[in-house]
């Protein structure tokens, strides 16, 4: 998708509803500085204000996501092309998150085990041992907990019994076993559990 001919669409729409940058913004109970990046096309409207705005502005989901009011003859090519982007986009963004989890895993590890050994080797008071170690094993933890949050919102675990694909609770990935990024987990859909790897698409 073209953020800045969608940005240039919603400022010519805005200003065809006779609204300035900061009344769109009440209307939405954002802020105007929101919409004027949408308008400069550094970012988009979040998904949860989209259809309030398009009903703002007088257009669809469709017209907002290809940037110009979309002809009938042209609305179902012009929808299949927005979604297969929108696809797109997700895939791509969870692989970057997918990405940053590794990274993540590996500083927290490196934080954790330097303390240790600070703690272990060099002369120091035991309670600056017990305060180093605690750090190291704190920042393990937080680090830990979020890039499972990544690993639990990017992507879908595919079930081996049934082929389903979703997105589980944050509870059933913490706990379950697990080897990489395959999971043992009981699958919503038919009930079973199994061994079920990540995958990035829905289908």
């Amino acid at each position: 998708m073209d953020q800045m001919k969608i940005g240039k669409f919603i400022a010519e729409r805005r200003k065809r509803a006779q609204l300035t940058q900061m009344q769109l913004a009440e209307k939405l109970n954002i802020t105007d500085r929101a919409v004027s990046k949408w308008e400069t096309g550094k970012a988009m409207p979040d998904t949860s204000i989209m259809l309030e705005l398009c009903d703002i502005l007088e257009i669809s989901v469709n017209d907002l996501l290809s940037g110009e009011v979309v002809s009938v003859e042209n609305y179902n090519k012009k929808l299949e092309q927005n979604l297969l982007e929108m696809v797109q986009q997700k895939e791509a963004a969870d692989k970057r998150l997918l990405s940053l989890e590794i990274v993540i895993g590996i500083l927290v590890t490196v934080v954790f085990l330097s303390l240790v050994f600070v703690a272990s080797y060099i002369p120091m008071e035991n309670w600056l041992k017990v305060v180093l170690i605690l750090i190291g094993l704190l920042t393990f933890i937080v680090g830990v907990s979020y890039a499972l949050k990544i690993e639990q919102v990017a992507g879908y675990y595919e079930c081996a019994k049934c082929g389903h694909r979703y997105i589980p609770k944050y509870n059933s990935v913490f706990f379950a076993m697990h080897m990489g990024r395959t999971r043992y987990m009981k699958c919503p859909k038919c009930g079973e559990k199994s061994w079920q790897k990540k995958v990035l698409n829905k289908e």
